[in-house]
């Protein structure tokens, strides 16, 4: 197992239920079942060892999720390597990407903030052309000549900036939509990709905000 000098005997301890936890269920534990594990009056005992953990840099800590515990690329590596030693295989599974799900918004409230989080899926890197940052719940067919369908989950790169032609997560006042970008002088244009549904006028002074770019899809029947 990973081991360095910089961690306690608890903290070791931590890690390597971390890593195990991710092994056999592909997900991490969440801090009641760390403190659970160890005997811990409470999660808040767990939530200090993972901080710790987290300053000397075996693990980082993902906000707005019960299982946001990601381990960093060194402990990935050290771990690797003596999987490689003992087994002659890596832990590929180590290697996901965590995304939060953002299922409805709230008006006026940051798109990733805690109570927006629905839960956590671990997906291969290699999903995506650029690495995503969230996956957003689509609701609705308006993209649907494009294959965005009702129930999907879009993969959103966080930006705030977007070029003609490119899909877009776009906050108009207190609404979040997912349209085809187009700026023309001072009008912004937000398509649609369904007859059915009418172009957005977004025009000068109106409340618009850029909230990521849209980089992938996962179909609503997929299952972490």
């Amino acid at each position: 197992m990973f081991d360095s000098p910089k961690l306690t005997a608890r903290q070791q301890q931590i890690l390597t239920l971390i890593q195990t936890t991710i092994e056999k269920t592909g997900s991490p534990p969440t801090r009641a079942e760390i403190a659970a594990e160890f005997g811990f009056k409470s999660a808040n005992a767990a939530e200090e060892h993972l901080q710790a953990l987290h300053r000397k840099g075996a693990i980082e800590l993902l906000q707005g999720t019960s299982r946001g515990i990601r381990l960093r690329g060194e402990t990935l590596r050290a771990i690797n390597e003596t999987r490689n030693k003992q087994f002659g295989l890596p832990l590929q599974s180590l290697m996901q990407l965590a995304l939060p799900l953002v299922g409805r918004v709230a008006a006026g409230s940051p798109i990733l903030a805690q109570e927006h989080i629905d839960q956590t899926y671990y997906v291969e890197p290699s999903m995506f052309p650029t690495k995503p940052d969230y996956l957003l719940k689509v609701r609705g067919m308006s993209m649907r000549d494009i294959g965005i369908m009702d129930g999907d989950l879009l993969a959103v790169q966080s930006t705030k900036d977007a070029r003609n032609g490119q899909i877009v997560v776009a906050r108009i006042g207190d609404d979040v939509t997912v349209k085809r970008f187009q700026r023309n002088k001072n009008i912004i244009e937000l398509h649609p990709e369904n007859p059915d549904f009418k172009t957005i006028i977004v025009e000068p002074g109106e409340p618009f905000e850029i909230e990521g770019l849209a980089v992938g899809l996962i179909r609503n029947s997929f299952t972490h």
